[in-house]
């Protein structure tokens, strides 16, 4: 089965959403993966997403609220065969604890899968009203509809 970790700073806003909308997604297409996510920070561990993140996942039918955020750690390195950052310092962070190439390969940010050229990041809707979380349920909905086009063929397509 392959597997998908999302990454972003708390585990409370962005990279939760990613994990909701891509599970969804996942099983609209009959697909089987394994989708979590994670933060580089462990300030929030083991605390549910954000109420701003449960909700608007809701008004997408999505059930985000049984999650909770925990922190990134190496091994996930050997656990996920794809490595989703939200932003550049997620993917600073993350990068600078993997011990080989092939990890650093698995790690991309989940933008730069609708544009190859752009770097761009998720912006933190955390200090941000709820148009924010809105913005980035759509960011993060079309990066996971590419990624379950390129989920590869020997893995449950």
């Amino acid at each position: 089965m392959y597997k998908v970790l999302m990454v972003c700073l708390g585990n409370i806003c962005r990279s939760p959403l990613a994990q909701g909308i891509l599970e969804d997604l996942a099983y609209k297409n009959k697909i089987t993966l394994h989708v979590d996510s994670c933060g580089t920070s462990g300030w929030h561990v083991g605390n549910a997403p954000d109420q701003r993140s449960i909700e608007i996942a809701e008004k997408h039918h999505i059930d985000i609220s049984s999650q909770r955020a925990r922190k990134f750690n190496t091994n996930d390195f050997k656990s996920f065969d794809k490595i989703y950052v939200m932003d550049t310092s997620n993917y600073t962070n993350v990068i600078r604890l993997c011990s080989n190439k092939k990890e650093a390969e698995k790690v991309e940010l989940i933008l730069k899968i609708i544009n190859q050229k752009e770097g761009r990041s998720v912006p933190d809707p955390y200090y941000g009203g709820k148009n924010g979380f809105e913005n980035v349920y759509k960011l993060l909905y079309s990066a996971c509809e590419e990624i379950i086009k390129k989920i590869p063929l020997d893995h449950e397509r």
